[in-house]
């Protein structure tokens, strides 16, 4: 099952695909008996309710069904509570940083005003002149969830979405803690999608890519985690609550633009393309502050 908002930015609503190009608003087509907001939705556990409605795909009605051609997709999770992300956290991204790898999950945050959509401009703020790309499998929580054991963290989740860390590398260097250059408004696109878990199989066989204006820049496999999921959402939920519709960017493979030699940085009318097997591919333009 793939969930997605539409709409203008600050006012999107969830909606199900339904067919290639067509998707169903779920407030509509449950009559009202569905929250249009994400966090709303996934904090009443509706997921079994729209697998029903899906059963019955040739009575949803007509003014519920959206032509995804014509509206702007959101992210699928437009306004999380909180975002947790890793640091490294893939063996090949440790190895080109010449770095041991971590004994245990190393949490950061990214200010959730940073979420954007997945076709949505990255803004190239002032304040920054390094700016870099990060692939990443976002894992979105669809329970509360405290002091889990590994063997039930899968249980806890909603789905899976594909996440860039977009970072400010000078301001990440300057602060010697990363909350500013990886928070300024734009820098976490993600979607297109938030899919479920039994559309996705295996989550630690995933092939994960990065593209820089049709240049192949990260390519990996989520086999190559140092941290997988259950371990992460355990090792998160011993120090904090996670709710649902928080976002957990699980860290990004080898291929960063800064690790590069001679280095790639991001400039503005670069396109950036990052996808995750299975899920979907994010395409977002870098435009100056001044086009946004």
């Amino acid at each position: 099952m793939r969930l997605l908002t539409y709409g203008d930015a600050g006012e999107e609503r969830l909606a199900v695909i339904v067919s290639d190009r067509l998707a169903a608003d779920l407030h509509l087509a449950s009559k009202g008996s569905l929250p249009w907001d994400a966090v709303d939705f996934l904090k009443g556990g509706y997921l079994d309710d729209v697998r029903k409605l899906l059963e019955r795909k040739e009575e949803l009605p007509k003014h519920a069904l959206i032509e995804l051609d014509g509206v702007r997709i959101g992210s699928p999770v437009p306004a999380p509570g909180k975002v947790i992300a890793l640091g490294l956290n893939y063996k090949d991204h440790a190895a080109e940083l010449k770095m041991e790898l971590p004994d245990e999950p190393l949490l950061f945050a990214k200010a959730p005003t940073a979420v954007c959509g997945p076709y949505d401009p990255i803004v190239y703020p002032e304040v920054t002149s390094q700016l870099d790309y990060e692939v990443e499998l976002a894992v979105i929580m669809g329970r509360r969830c405290k002091d889990v054991g590994e063997e039930e963290a899968l249980n806890y989740v909603a789905g899976y979405s594909v996440f860039n860390d977009v970072t400010a590398r000078d301001l990440q260097a300057k602060d010697k803690q990363w909350f500013r250059g990886k928070s300024c408004d734009t820098f976490a696109p993600m979607g297109p999608y938030l899919v479920t878990h039994d559309e996705i199989g295996d989550v630690h066989t995933l092939r994960i890519r990065l593209w820089v204006n049709g240049e192949l820049r990260q390519d990996s496999s989520t086999s190559n985690l140092i941290f997988g999921i259950p371990q992460i959402i355990s090792f998160i939920s011993k120090h904090m609550t996670l709710l649902p519709g928080d976002v957990i960017a699980t860290g990004t493979p080898g291929g960063v633009g800064i690790s590069r030699d001679p280095s790639a940085l991001l400039k503005v009318g670069d396109v950036v393309e990052a996808e995750v097997e299975r899920i979907g591919r994010l395409h977002n333009r870098v435009v100056s502050p001044r086009l946004s």
